[in-house]
């Protein structure tokens, strides 16, 4: 099998389809008003909820103690479950977990080159999944060390105390030397799975083939991929005839890969029951800056939710190109801010807005931003994944891509979650004059999404109204000291006294991290101090429950105000 040459971390900026950081525009307005309206008679269609989906690089953190925490908090926040997809679930290793790596350690051969499966490791990642109450997507990848082609010889390594061998080092993207032996496994491993969890839970699982291929994670040529694919579908329906199965689960640069392997399966008739792809908000430039610990950036950079639409877009009109693709579940398994995932603010200080109110108000602004995105495309976005878990070994606030720092500790993006959470099934029609709407992606001088104010307005069954309503910029520096006067007027309304509550994510409320700054940034805080950052780590009010009148004419109108960034959720319920 030949090899092909693959982009590294170094150039990967330029594989990407839209510049990687966003700096904003130092004249830009700010939004000193803005009005929004919520229509709560017009339904637009079920609310999906793309947030509800998880995944990371460590597998082997899914089962400890605080991953399984970490996983039952998740589980309290859905009435479903979400989608969890953890990395390196068939690469070989002793079940030793470290950033950036893990293993399942499944496929082994004996001396006479028999093969056997060991699912010891897999079981306790895949039990802490389920009995949390979520569903795995089965990331199909990578190959296990016994299954290397010759040509993994290649790529080696200079000993060192920090990489074990030339196979975690990069062997394992190597296409598997026996497609027949790989079949044998993804079938042995669905049967397996079946059997542990039953076919009803299994049958919600999403099973996909490989992780970014159109990068260095595949080694082999996109023909040699399209044809593991056809091996992997065999395998994987060979025993589970209704599995879920697809991919290729591309970078947000890899257009060309991915209209390489749907016309492979269309030209096949192979079975494609969902298309993935990802895309990053940021690429900072130097990612690790060696200097002062804690030193200040090299350049002010910010993430760029403008960026990850436009990739998303790029993705979505290459599935448009084939009428049978077009509506099919889009799964956006890596849909985050940052890349990557264990580089925190000691690498480089722009990682700062992991640990701050920025990160929640920019997700909470995406999953809206992809929702119209999937509408205006007529495409059918169905997750968007957040690529973040926790850290073992972390200081408080480390800034990494994780919902917990130390003493598990919940991080501000953890409430981001919380608040998603209590929207309702349906969706209401709901404007706003100062929001950026996704039409506007083709702006030459759009690297970052302007300063805007938007909301995301729900019903539930029992006829409750949540709304979110957030102010933000594609930029983790600026802020405001005057915040934006919201006029919010909610339509269609049953006259009669309804009761409001108001939770809020700023810099003030739902901030564990503003709390540890203020108590000095304790990296030994004292236990009186651990319960003061616990205390305030959930989602806040922003003011006590109340009660408002709705006259005749069944609207509402409420003053709120938003600092930069913020993001509020407000609930109305009939009372009489």
């Amino acid at each position: 099998m030949s090899t092909t040459a693959q982009p590294t971390h170094a150039n990967l900026t330029s594989a990407r389809a839209f510049p990687p950081n966003a700096p904003s525009d130092p004249g830009a307005p700010h939004v000193e008003v803005a009005t929004i309206d919520i229509d709560a008679h017009r339904e637009v269609g079920p609310l999906t909820r793309l947030w509800e989906s998880v995944g990371y690089d460590e597998i082997n953190w899914t089962y400890t103690p605080t991953g399984r925490h970490l996983l039952n908090t998740f589980g309290g926040l859905t009435t479903t479950g979400y989608h969890i997809r953890p990395h390196y679930a068939l690469c070989s290793g002793s079940g030793f977990g470290i950033p950036h790596w893990g293993n399942g350690n499944v496929y082994h051969e004996d001396s006479e080159g028999n093969p056997h499966y060991d699912f010891t490791i897999l079981d306790q990642t895949y039990d802490a999944i389920v009995e949390a109450g979520h569903h795995v997507l089965v990331e199909i990848g990578f190959t296990p060390r016994d299954l290397l082609p010759p040509e993994a010889q290649e790529l080696t390594v200079t000993p060192s105390p920090t990489v074990y061998s030339a196979y975690e080092a990069g062997q394992w993207s190597y296409p598997p030397r026996d497609y027949a032996r790989w079949r044998d496994l993804i079938a042995a491993l669905a049967a397996h799975c079946v059997e542990r969890y039953g076919t009803e839970e299994v049958d919600t699982w999403l099973w996909e083939l490989w992780n970014e291929p159109d990068i260095f994670y595949w080694r082999g040529t996109p023909e040699q991929f399209h044809e593991l694919y056809r091996a992997t579908v065999e395998g994987v329906r060979s025993v589970l005839p209704s599995a879920k199965v697809g991919g290729p689960a591309v970078t947000g640069g890899g257009t060309e890969f991915l209209h390489g392997f749907l016309s492979y399966t269309d030209q096949h008739d192979l079975p494609l029951d969902f298309v993935s792809f990802h895309t990053k908000g940021s690429s900072f430039t130097p990612w690790r800056v060696y200097g002062p610990t804690g030193g200040d950036a090299p350049e002010q950079q910010s993430p760029s939710a403008h960026k990850m639409l436009y990739e998303v877009r790029s993705m979505l009109r290459v599935m448009a190109q084939f009428p049978q693709y077009r509506t099919l579940p889009a799964i956006v398994d890596e849909c985050d801010a940052g890349v990557p995932a264990h580089f925190s603010f000691y690498d480089n200080a722009n990682f700062r807005f992991q640990n701050t109110e920025y990160y929640p108000v920019f997700q909470v602004k995406l999953m809206k931003k992809l929702l119209d995105l999937s509408d205006s495309e007529g495409a059918n976005i169905q997750q968007a994944m957040s690529w973040s878990f926790y850290f073992e070994g972390e200081r408080f606030f480390e800034g990494t891509r994780a919902f917990l720092t130390a003493d598990r500790i919940e991080k501000p993006l953890l409430n981001a979650y919380r608040l998603l959470s209590h929207l309702g099934v349906s969706r209401l029609a709901a404007t706003c004059d100062a929001s950026h709407g996704v039409e506007r992606l083709d702006e030459a001088a759009g690297r970052a999404m302007p300063e805007e104010v938007d909301v995301l307005a729900s019903r539930h069954q029992d006829g409750r109204i949540s709304a979110a309503l957030w102010r933000h910029t594609d930029d983790q520096y600026r802020t405001d000291d005057a915040p934006t006067s919201v006029t919010l007027r909610v339509h269609g309304l049953d006259p009669g006294i309804h009761r409001l509550t108001h939770h809020r994510i700023d810099e003030r409320h739902s901030n564990s991290h503003t709390v540890w700054q203020e108590l000095g940034a304790p990296q030994v805080p004292s236990p009186e101090q651990l319960a003061q950052i616990h205390s305030r780590e959930g989602l806040e009010e922003l003011e006590a429950p109340r009660e408002v009148e709705v006259g005749t004419d069944g609207t509402l109108t409420l003053a709120v105000e938003l600092p930069l960034p913020s993001v509020s959720l407000l609930q109305l319920e009939a009372l009489r």
